[in-house]
């Protein structure tokens, strides 16, 4: 059973497929254990103690890359999430992306740099990311197909990378898109997307301006701002406020 249980989390990791180990870490059937796969559901064999409930509220941490002890009944269970690197799609190969590249690869991001320049997306310039992809979008996503799990960052407003990224990407389940530009640049945008059939929702869910209000100057520190905004939608909560003076939960 133990062996089953290992060898079904490594399966998720080499698979690079999203899941959970759930292990019942007090009361009845301590030290049980399920692995399950997000999508197609238990890969190991279901014991009687695994509930809709929690499977409910694993399919929930899992979709937020966070695991945690919680109390069903006289059962305590541990849901402990298995996550595959997210992808970091980053269209412009410009001074931010640069240090972007880098710290995302820091935080776990399989990074993939694209530019149809090639002087601009060179190993040289991006010795930390995963991939590089010398073209301009429409070939960049015959390489990358975005999913739930993608992170676009889109650094050059030049009409010729943003128009064929926002039309490859319409109703695509991607995690965030965010889009370098002024807020003068985000309304003309705006207004073309929506002449363009997108809903007010999916215009709501770009980030644009791209990152959070840091005052950062210097193209690091506006990759700062941007990863921070995306650790916060990774995980789907804080408030990006200063801990000082509060009494919320510290990292």
């Amino acid at each position: 059973m133990v062996n089953d249980v290992i060898e079904a989390v490594a399966a998720l990791r080499d698979r690079e497929r999203l899941g959970a180990m759930i292990s019942v870490i007090d009361g009845p059937d301590v030290g049980s254990a399920v692995v399950v796969d997000c999508e197609d559901g238990a890969v190991t064999d279901a014991p009687a103690w695994l509930s809709e409930d929690i499977l409910a509220d694993a399919r929930d941490l899992m979709d937020r890359e966070e695991s945690r002890a919680l109390m069903y009944g006289d059962r305590r269970v541990f849901i402990d999430v298995v996550a595959p690197s997210p992808v970091m799609l980053v269209f412009g190969a410009g001074h931010i992306a640069q240090p972007l590249s880098l710290m995302a690869r820091e935080l776990g991001f399989r990074v993939v740099v694209a530019d149809a320049r090639g002087a601009w997306a060179t190993e040289e310039r991006f010795p930390h990311a995963d991939q590089l992809i010398v073209a301009w979008p429409e070939q960049a996503f015959k390489e990358v197909t975005p999913d739930r799990r993608t992170f676009v960052v889109l650094l050059s407003h030049d009409m010729r990378f943003e128009e064929p990224v926002f039309r490859e990407l319409h109703g695509k389940p991607i995690r965030y898109l965010g889009a370098m530009g002024s807020r003068r640049t985000h309304k003309l945008r705006v207004e073309r997307l929506k002449g363009e059939g997108w809903t007010d929702d999916e215009i709501a869910a770009i980030h644009g301006p791209i990152g959070l209000d840091l005052k950062g100057r210097a193209p690091a520190e506006t990759a700062v701002a941007i990863l921070a905004e995306i650790i916060q939608v990774r995980y789907g909560a804080g408030t990006a406020s200063p801990l000082r003076g509060t009494d919320v939960a510290i990292h």
